[in-house]
């Protein structure tokens, strides 16, 4: 297609029908690769599951409770495997969809405004995998050991009267490793508190089979599978948003609604809308969790007034933002 002439300021002239058929092209670019990458994504999407899936199993491990999620229905499995490879599908392709919206509002720019989008879709791109890490190695690990550790009841603990007296009684042995040659039938307790029997397959073969022991107690932990899928990807689609603050901080301050000194004034109130982005974020509504994702989203705050000193307006226009961030590195005013 033939590009229109641009006008005297620099823009391409195009007409509402020119608009329609660029926005239509790239609708349909953007398109082409999250369908084909949901359906690679769906062969991986059992390994995918299993690495979202250890948290909650080591946590409940460390509980000594069953390292195991439920699945309540025929489908479920399969429900939540396509989910997750619609959703890394979209994360996979969201570099493309950002390139083809920011081709079609290229042509609208001045070469000053442009300098303005290239600074923030990478450091969107940079909070959000900061976000995703921080969520997985570090929040959802520790707001699972509280969960589980006020979810249940400490076990019945019994004081153990030595070697049976019962002679019909039988005594299962505790191995650490299982029998190089179990013979069918045969039961044994591994270290980590399951009870393993040897299961005949076939006249010359058999097959280990586990089951994990639980405490006795009125109250027994285990998730269910697509509950706690939902519960981790709306807690990732929140911190990926929260990860955004200092982007909003730096536009604001770009737009003249907000200065550094006037956004250092206001700590008071970022602290209070910390608290409250982490009571609305966090899917479990604990305060312990809030008040564990309130920490970095004021740090974020902090980090936007920084931003702000070292990329005002005139820095962004003018393509010193580089420059500044150097002196700064080095120990000088930005």
């Amino acid at each position: 297609m033939e590009r229109p002439a641009p006008d005297p300021s620099g823009h391409a002239v195009m007409t509402l029908g020119d608009h329609l058929d660029e926005l239509r092209r790239r609708v349909l670019l953007a398109l082409a690769v999250p369908v084909p990458v949901a359906i690679a994504a769906f062969a991986f999407a059992a390994p995918i599951r299993d690495v979202l899936c250890e948290p909650a199993l080591r946590a409940l491990r460390a509980h000594d409770l069953p390292a195991q999620l439920q699945v309540l229905n025929p489908i479920e499995t399969l429900g939540s495997e396509l989910k997750l490879s619609l959703v890394a599908a979209l994360v996979l392709a969201a570099p493309w969809i950002a390139l083809q919206v920011w081709k079609f509002v290229e042509p609208g720019l001045y070469a000053h405004e442009r300098r303005f989008v290239r600074l923030l879709v990478p450091m969107s791109a940079v909070l959000t995998i900061l976000g995703l890490a921080l969520l997985y190695f570090l929040l959802l690990p520790l707001m699972l050991e509280v969960l589980v550790s006020i979810g249940g009841e400490p076990p019945r603990l019994l004081q153990s009267g030595g070697p049976t007296t019962v002679a019909s009684t039988p005594v299962i042995p505790t191995l650490a490793e299982s029998p190089a040659h179990p013979q069918p039938g045969q039961l044994w307790l591994t270290p980590d508190h399951r009870l393993a029997v040897a299961v005949p397959v076939d006249p010359q073969h058999v097959e280990v089979r586990t089951v994990m022991l639980a405490h006795d107690s009125r109250l027994m932990q285990q998730f269910r599978l697509s509950e706690y899928l939902d519960f981790t990807l709306d807690f990732a689609l929140g911190i990926t948003i929260a990860f955004q603050t200092p982007l909003v901080v730096l536009l604001l301050g770009w737009l003249g609604v907000l200065t550094p000194s006037a956004l250092a004034r206001q700590r008071r109130y970022a602290i209070f809308a910390a608290a409250v982005i982490g009571a609305v974020v966090t899917p479990s509504g604990d305060p312990f969790s809030m008040a564990l994702l309130a920490v970095p989203v004021y740090l974020l705050y902090e980090l936007g007034i920084l931003l702000l000193r070292v990329a005002p307006p005139s820095a962004v226009a003018q393509g010193e933002v580089l420059g500044r961030l150097l002196r700064l590195v080095r120990g000088g005013e930005a």
